[in-house]
């Protein structure tokens, strides 16, 4: 008689299998911290943004320059690590985690968008590559993101796992480029971003995936209004964002930790500075939003 009354889970999807054949033991280096940056300029900057060019710029695209342009400003982050050595990569990979909802089974799968250089482009250019390239994974059209997807689903869970390993054994360990195999360029970049806060969740921490040889992972919380008091005492209401972050401690610590955050915060906090002024006319204030319509998952705060 068995101990508990079991039946298996089938037709799984691709990420799902993967993840059954990569986290085996929980003994990795992982150090974990957040920190809560104040948005009240990020928001604004934001709505002005839309107002003055008609892109729908999010949270999630002001990142993805913001870490582009962190990986410039610390190198040390910019790594790999290979043959048991660290590597200084040198070009600016971000990569953003794409829910989207398999075509075949109609359950929630992941995906990947890989955005570079992201520090040499504009918020536009940004917002543009962006928007195209989810469009094209949510509808399932990207042909080698579909290939691997493909593949993985057939594969049964135990291999899976070999030949995931070998490919990231290939791509990285090695440093072969094996797009010409019908596989995705260097999909994966030292920094993976996740935005949590589109799914309405304030706050949560998100493993390391050992494949993809990534040393840090960011979690984007939902913007919400939180008391906050200022440097003279005073309290009042103001929008802020947690970040939650998940980072290798063979190659990050604390100082690591302690720049990134300076530079994400100097960002985030001063964004006519660091994102540059906005392509049109803002003599007019910016628009406001409703707390309804700035609520976790409305289209304020939902990734593109």
């Amino acid at each position: 008689m068995p101990h508990i009354p079991l039946e298996p889970v089938t037709r799984l999807s691709a990420f799902r299998r993967i993840a059954l054949a990569t986290w085996r033991t929980a003994r990795d280096p992982t150090v974990y911290g957040s920190v809560t940056l104040r948005m009240d300029q990020s928001r604004a900057y934001m709505l002005a943004y839309r107002e003055a060019t008609g892109k729908r710029l999010t949270l999630t695209h002001m990142f993805a320059k913001a870490m582009a342009g962190m990986l410039e400003t610390c190198p040390d982050v910019n790594v790999i690590r290979r043959w048991g050595r660290i590597y200084r990569r040198k070009d600016n990979v971000v990569m953003f985690q794409v829910a989207m909802e398999d075509p075949e089974t109609g359950k929630i799968d992941l995906s990947v968008h890989t955005q570079r250089d992201s520090h040499e482009k504009d918020l536009g250019q940004v917002v543009d590559e962006f928007e195209a390239s989810v469009r094209t994974i949510k509808k399932a059209e990207d042909p080698e993101l579909e290939r691997t997807r493909g593949l993985m689903k057939r594969l049964p869970t135990w291999l899976t796992g070999l030949v995931v390993e070998g490919l990231s054994f290939v791509m990285y360990t090695l440093n072969v480029d094996v797009s010409g195999l019908g596989f995705p360029y260097s999909p994966f970049g030292p920094v993976a971003v996740t935005n949590v806060g589109s799914l309405g969740i304030e706050e949560a921490f998100v493993p390391l995936v050992p494949y993809t040889k990534g040393s840090l992972v960011v979690a984007l919380g939902a913007m919400t209004r939180t008391p906050v008091v200022n440097d003279d005492g005073s309290v009042e209401s103001a929008w802020t964002v947690k970040l939650m972050a998940t980072f290798d401690h063979r190659v990050l610590d604390g100082a690591h930790a302690a720049q990134m955050v300076k530079v994400i915060r100097a960002w985030m906090e001063d964004p006519y500075t660091h994102f540059g002024p906005i392509p049109a006319d803002t003599e007019a204030p910016p628009p406001t939003l409703t707390d309804a319509e700035a609520a976790p998952g409305s289209p304020a705060e939902t990734a593109g």
